[in-house]
């Protein structure tokens, strides 16, 4: 009887090891809300319970040699609960076709009830001797506890208590104290572990519903935030074409006027093709920048790229007194549209000769960056950029030159990301200033 309390006051810890295992696989496990959870938490459970029923027929074995008992059966039962039990362990690490929400609890009320009966039947086969089979409901309650609800968890612990009163029928009035203290564990024990597990699903459903909230608001701002962008580009646009249709509206009238001569009409009419040229140039530039070419992409020398955006740039320069200088290994090449991609340098070439003095220098640098990509700078010494500026230069339709339209930068960016690369003003220092384009080296095609 001695070692029988013993193994009782042992078993009497085990709840709170195994739970706290348990708790610490996670949040999800612990509902079982879908099939992996399902099965994980399964296979926790069923390697748990292949482990007890493996140490009790190894004491039961041991106690059989030394002592000559508990009886065969004992030995028999046990055996069998074994293997059934590596079998649906096997099955459950093989199984990975999803199952229904009635199979999960199927399997939950085939696991309670498994349990249950092989305790119930070593019960009955060792009754009024030494038997601690009772330790066999301690997984049925803690899944109880973790799929079921409060009173179906009760009702567990209650059968848990039935069988440890049951242990100590017939014997002396001790063994009943300690199936009550038992009983008592067991008790406490399933209606903690449910109150964990319930206050768990109540904190992932508000979880749940604030992801839900915040979606909805994400989607919302961003649909503001589109039609505020709109917003804005169409105001922008209406600007930009108003004063050149404006100006031909006002010349067209100034040069059919009565009482014009000759030379006054001629200079009407050249502003008024002066400003239609431009307008044709805002709407040539407004469909690039909203419906980008595709680009074709073919291996390209970076270096004859360089070469060839130094030479188309160099009259625009020599006018300003600004010189353009070329830094690129010979053999750097790359797989990208060539043509996109000078227009987009060429931009940028030709916006830092605008802000350079005379007497300045640009440089072009190209240069493998990790191996992967092509990093292109645009180096000059007309810095810093305001920082009003820094924050909308890439903004459609917004420029500080005189006689820009603001889609330079855009279109620009467009034709980079569209490589799967990107600008971005690298540095912005006093006498330094550098565009960076970086771009794959290779198309991932």
């Amino acid at each position: 009887m001695a070692k029988t309390a013993r193994y009782k006051r042992a078993t009497a810890h085990w709840p709170l090891s195994v739970l706290a295992l348990t708790v610490g696989h996670g949040d999800s496990d612990l509902v079982a809300s879908d099939f992996e959870s399902f099965r994980r938490q399964e296979l926790f459970f069923a390697f748990l319970n292949l482990l007890l029923i493996g140490a009790l027929l190894a004491l039961q074995a041991i106690s059989r040699f030394v002592r000559s008992r508990p009886s065969a059966s004992v030995i028999w039962v046990l055996a069998v609960g074994l293997v059934v039990q590596a079998a649906h362990l096997t099955w459950l690490n093989w199984r990975t076709a999803p199952l229904s929400s009635p199979k999960h609890r199927i399997f939950t009320f085939w696991s309670l009830g498994f349990n249950s009966a092989l305790a119930l039947v070593l019960t009955f086969i060792t009754i009024r001797g030494d038997t601690a089979y009772y330790a066999l409901m301690l997984l049925p309650v803690l899944q109880a506890a973790f799929r079921l609800g409060l009173g179906a968890t009760i009702a567990v612990a209650v059968l848990a208590d039935f069988i440890c009163f049951l242990g100590a029928y017939g014997l002396k009035f001790g063994e009943y104290i300690e199936a009550g203290a038992m009983s008592v564990i067991y008790t406490v024990m399933g209606v903690l572990v449910w109150l964990l597990v319930n206050n768990l699903r109540e904190r992932e459903a508000r979880f749940v519903r604030n992801l839900e909230e915040l979606e909805r608001t994400r989607q919302r701002l961003l649909s503001e935030e589109k039609l505020a962008a709109v917003g804005r580009l169409s105001r922008a646009i209406a600007h930009e074409i108003r004063n050149p249709v404006a100006m031909i509206a006002s010349s067209l009238a100034t040069a059919t006027r009565l009482g014009a001569d000759e030379a006054e009409r001629k200079e009407m009419f050249a502003i008024a093709e002066k400003e239609a040229a431009r307008l044709e140039r805002l709407t040539t530039d407004f469909l690039v920048y909203a419906r980008p070419r595709a680009a074709q992409i073919s291996s390209a020398n970076v270096a004859d790229m360089l070469s060839y955006i130094a030479t188309v740039a160099r009259a625009h320069a020599a006018n300003k007194g600004v010189a353009i200088d070329v830094l690129a290994d010979r053999d750097l090449a790359g797989d990208f549209d060539a043509g996109q991609v000078q227009q987009a340098l060429l931009n940028l070439v030709l916006n830092a000769i605008d802000a350079c003095n005379e007497g300045d220098a640009i440089s072009l640098k190209a240069e493998k960056n990790g191996g992967a990509a092509i990093r292109i700078d645009v180096i000059d010494p007309a810095g810093p950029i305001a920082g009003e500026t820094v924050d909308r230069m890439f903004e459609p339709l917004f420029t500080t030159k005189q006689g820009g339209n603001g889609l330079g930068l855009a279109i620009a960016r467009n034709i980079v990301r569209a490589h799967g690369g990107d600008i971005v003003l690298s540095s912005n220092e006093p006498d330094l200033v550098c565009f960076s384009i970086e771009i794959p080296a290779r198309s991932p095609n």
